[in-house]
């Protein structure tokens, strides 16, 4: 035993014990200087405060149905302070509103405070503006017929606009009483270019416009509509009958053809205005089984000149079942 005492060996063990002690503890420091450290910075993250300006959508407190408010602003600015994390969530989700609370008014103008709803009540704010002006007047709706609009001053010499034709006759105007009452006419505006030649087939505008021509603060329903304007020549043109030809049909069924426009005016060279005593327009009807309404569209080319007026034409089709 005693030699075993003075050996090296029982050195050894006492250094390798120490050696493991010594890591230990020095593991254990760091550890608990690492969490410290952590926690440190997640009480700074959570305690820094910050600015910040979002743009938010204004919202009325209104009954639409049975008012019109005009006058205020579509969105507002919130300057926001507080802790940074709440900061940065509530610029990132916007999971609140800000307000015009118009119930308990009448018709006419007022100035009215904004509010919010849904700010975290560890963040302080500033709305901008924090009070707005409204005219708030009765809701009208009417409904008014709809008129193609153009620039006949940049059609080129020698040429003139025919008939112009638009998807949609009348629209819905809705408004306060007063914008209503400026309407003077429905307009759907041609964007036309200069020196314009061509016919134009083209999505237009649909405008309310006062009597001075000045846009009137109205919603229109639809608010487009695709029209037609025919440009064609002065020179060389005829006017001729126009005749229908069944097309694709089936020997299930007979066809009768009838339209409200009996003539059309061609235009070409002067040969082959000599040559044309009728137009002739083909009538698709492969995928008519009953008596229909259709809009039909002339085909210069195929009747050997360059232009038509009109370019299209509604025709009324009845069918009946063959013997």
């Amino acid at each position: 035993m005693k030699a075993f005492l003075n050996s090296r060996w029982l050195y050894r063990l006492i250094s390798l014990f120490l050696a493991i002690c010594l890591f230990l503890y020095v593991n254990s420091t760091k550890t608990t200087t690492s969490q410290s450290t952590d926690s440190s910075n997640d009480s700074t993250t959570l305690t820094t405060n910050e600015h910040k300006t979002i743009s938010v959508q204004l919202r009325l407190n209104v009954n639409s149905d049975k008012y019109f408010v005009t006058g205020y602003p579509e969105k507002v600015k919130v300057h926001l302070s507080g802790p940074a994390a709440l900061v940065t969530a509530t610029s990132n989700t916007q999971n609140f509103r800000v307000m015009a609370n118009l119930t308990k008014l009448s018709t006419g103008e007022h100035t009215v405070a904004l509010q919010q709803e849904g700010l975290n009540r560890d963040l302080t704010y500033r709305i901008d503006p924090a009070k707005i002006k409204v005219n708030i007047q009765k809701r009208q709706t009417v409904t008014f017929p709809v008129t193609v609009n153009y620039d006949k001053t940049r059609i080129a010499d020698n040429y003139e606009a025919g008939k112009a034709t638009s998807d949609v006759t009348s629209v819905k105007a809705t408004g306060a009483e007063s914008e209503i009452d400026r309407i003077n006419k429905v307009v759907a505006q041609v964007d036309l270019k200069q020196n314009a030649k061509s016919t134009v087939n083209s999505q237009a505008v649909i405008e309310a416009l006062d009597k001075q021509g000045r846009t009137v603060n109205v919603i229109l329903t639809p608010s487009t509509t695709q029209v037609n304007l025919p440009i064609t020549s002065k020179q060389n043109s005829k006017k001729v009958p126009i005749s229908f030809k069944v097309k694709n049909g089936s020997s299930d069924y007979t066809y009768s053809i009838k339209s409200s426009t009996s003539s059309v005016r061609v235009f070409g060279s002067k040969s082959k205005l000599a040559d044309i005593s009728s137009f002739e327009a083909d009538i698709d009807v492969s995928d008519i089984k009953k008596s229909t309404t259709k809009t039909v569209s002339l085909d210069p080319d195929a009747n050997g000149v360059t232009g038509v007026n009109p370019t299209s034409v509604k025709v009324s089709i009845t069918t009946k079942q063959a013997d």
